[in-house]
């Protein structure tokens, strides 16, 4: 091989194995573009004619994972959809190719494998991973509104069959090493001592190359793609509906009309539909939500804080599944509340994430090793971060900070888990006020990606560089806000919750109030979202604001928090729940009035305070209050956001519509202007 690449590094080893390592330059994650194919198509070339090397492994020269996928900022640039399903068609050519080379080729996975970089890796005869939870592989495409469009599609269901194959390609999931080695797209799963002797055995002893078994075979035959089609569809639309998502719809039209054996006809049709789907809405707009999401992830300026000591106060859901969760990232978790009879059942929870999310028995075992229960507060002198999460009563918390304080490092972060005090009221019980941040987690704390950081008038810039570092570390996503009662989501949030509920007093059926809003694409209804996050909850928050504000609280909220129907976690709320906590579903009762009618009611609802935010600065910008809506709420994110929202609908016709339903409802007026250039 003599050429050189600025993507690729060659090197021939003893055993006449060409290493191909992809190591793209200027980058510290090895990402696919235009430029990064064209040079495998030249390797590939040289290849073809290769009469020296025995094989060829292909593998990654990066600490960071093995491929990420295709260069979003890049794939999303094409001029029109002939010129996407142009880029995709010689993707797979190049892909083909691979396939068709004479010598064996290994792919050898460390770390993360996706999209584009998953379908590289199927196109060659071999694949070995690493076994660990930190490699992980998919066709996450659907999240972005595309679909895979490099052969992805059609080689994977031709591996392992189409049930196993739809599952991961519609929903985009990722497996480890592992379980792809169980699926059948992995050969072998590997501790990462043994991955370079694992990758040398396939050249070295060519075993058969792996084919889908005789059943797994017969799934993609036209009888059963008739059979099988209609049921997945039927399953996925339960789900997500094709006018939001439009991909995994496509998927499955391709797979049902043209199968997976007649490759020419199933590549070509793989390749015009992802190309569509590029200019789709949908794309946009999730492709916007991602890059909001990469905005979060890139604001830690400098990395000159890691913490490794975490000290919770308060095991209740919240204190309790924090200190679980930064176990599960690795840190040491003291826990501490009054008596052991509190700690007890966040240590039972704790157990059951770790079972969910690790499996073994050894990293189970390791995560609870991390997470110690501490009722005497021994660890608020060891701590790098303490996070206060007790009740939400201001004397409460203004006292576990002035013993906090006493006892802890002069370099810990000092933080509050409150999900709507400002910062200011607490810190007055501190010598040093400037230590105190507010970092907000939200229910469930292992799922929600998104945690407020918050910073109060006296909280110093560092402390504040400090919890946002912390916050990546723990791989979740920040976000900047300043504090204000009910900070962003919390603000925005809230005054919808309680027009859902409104809603419900002027006789409106809960279960019509959220069909309507998963209609609209929320993940589910604001009914069932309050029984989720705890009426009780709901009500102190609504209390606190309407203090601010000038929220009404509706009184059927009171109601049910006086008979202590809490939601979920009490087996009742609006709603009656099993043991498991899975809701019963109640009657559907007759409604002929528009559903738009409601969701464009709550949504409007929640512009207003969306609006009112950007205004007071309680975050730097529009694209921020989108990230926190989408991230902390799941605001539908086809949508962009709700800022992004408006302006694709018009911000100044929404604004008016918002103010006629306030004169049909013989609401105060006192609304402000949308500011158009806030956004």
């Amino acid at each position: 091989m003599t050429n050189t690449y600025k993507h690729w590094k060659l090197e021939s080893d003893a055993n006449n194995i060409l290493w191909v390592c992809f190591d793209k330059e200027d980058a510290t994650v090895n990402t696919i573009d235009r430029e990064v194919m064209e040079e495998f198509a030249s390797i590939l070339t040289e290849l073809e004619s290769d009469n020296t090397h025995v094989g060829v492994i292909l593998a990654s020269a990066k600490k960071k994972g093995f491929i990420a996928g295709a260069d979003i900022a890049k794939f999303t640039k094409f001029k029109d959809i002939a010129e996407a399903t142009s880029v995709l068609t010689q993707g797979q050519d190049i892909l083909n190719r691979l396939e068709a080379l004479k010598i064996p080729v290994v792919a050898m996975i460390d770390g993360f494998c996706l999209g584009g970089g998953l379908e590289l890796v199927l196109a060659c005869h071999y694949r070995v991973a690493e076994d660990s939870v930190k490699t992980r592989l998919g066709l996450p495409e659907v999240k972005l509104g595309i679909h895979p469009g490099w052969g992805g599609t059609v080689r994977l269901p031709r591996m392992i069959g189409a049930p196993q194959a739809m599952n991961l390609i519609l929903d985009g999931h990722t497996v480890t090493g592992k379980t792809a080695a169980k699926l059948g797209f992995v050969d072998a799963a590997v501790p990462k001592r043994q991955l370079v002797h694992a990758a040398k055995y396939y050249i070295l002893k060519k075993p058969p190359r792996h084919k889908a078994t005789f059943t797994q075979s017969l799934t993609n035959q036209a009888i059963a793609r008739q059979l099988l089609g209609g049921y997945i569809r039927k399953q996925v639309s339960k789900k997500i509906s094709p006018e939001h998502y439009p991909a995994p719809f496509h998927v499955l039209d391709n797979w049902e009309h043209v199968g997976v054996e007649d490759t020419k006809a199933a590549y070509e049709r793989e390749a015009k539909s992802c190309g569509k789907l590029f200019f789709s809405e949908t794309c946009q707009n999730l492709v916007r939500v991602f890059f909001l999401q990469d905005r979060l992830k890139n604001l830690v300026k400098e990395k000159t804080f890691s913490p490794k000591h975490v000290h919770v106060i308060g095991a209740g859901t919240m204190g309790g599944d924090i200190a679980a969760y930064c176990a599960l990232q690795g840190l040491t978790v003291t826990l501490q509340d009054l008596e052991p009879r509190f700690v007890a059942p966040a240590i039972k929870r704790a157990h059951s994430l770790f079972k969910d999310k690790l499996k073994e028995k050894y990293l189970i075992q390791k995560a609870m090793d991390n997470l110690i229960p501490d009722v005497e507060g021994y660890g608020i002198a060891k701590a790098d971060v303490i996070i206060e999460a007790v009740i939400e009563d201001l004397t409460v918390k203004q006292n576990t900070f002035r013993m906090v304080e006493s006892k802890a490092k002069p370099q810990a972060i000092l933080a509050t888990n409150t999900s709507s005090i400002p910062i200011d009221d607490i810190n007055i019980a501190l010598m040093q006020p400037e230590r105190l941040v507010g970092i907000h987690f939200f229910n469930p704390v292992n799922k929600m990606q998104l945690v407020e950081v918050v910073q109060g008038a006296r909280t110093s810039d560092k402390v504040m560089d400090k919890a946002i570092q912390f916050v990546r570390k723990i791989d979740r996503l920040p976000l900047p806000v300043k504090s204000s009662p009910g900070f962003l989501v919390n603000r925005i949030l809230m005054p919808y919750l309680l027009g859902a509920v409104d809603l419900i007093n002027e006789g409106v059926p809960k279960t019509v109030i959220d069909k309507a809003m998963r209609e609209f694409g929320m993940p589910m209804g604001p009914i069932e979202l309050a029984d989720a996050v705890g009426l009780d909850v709901c009500l102190s928050v609504a209390k606190y604001l309407g203090k601010y504000y000038g929220i009404e609280v509706p009184p059927k909220l009171i109601e049910l928090v006086e008979q202590h129907k809490l939601g979920r976690k009490t087996g009742e709320g609006f709603y009656k729940y099993d043991k498991r906590g899975k809701m019963i579903k109640p009657s559907e009762p007759a409604y002929d009035k528009p559903l738009e009618d409601i969701s464009r009611r709550l949504v409007l609802i929640m512009l207003n305070e969306a609006f009112a935010c950007l205004r007071e600065g309680v975050v730097a910008d529009g694209d921020l209050v989108d990230a926190g809506m989408v991230y902390g709420t799941g605001f539908a994110p086809f949508r962009g956001g709700p800022i992004h929202y408006a302006k694709t609908q018009g911000i100044n016709e929404l604004y008016q519509q918002y103010v006629q339903q306030l004169k049909a409802r013989g609401e105060k007026l006192d609304v402000q202007q949308w500011d158009t250039t806030e956004a």
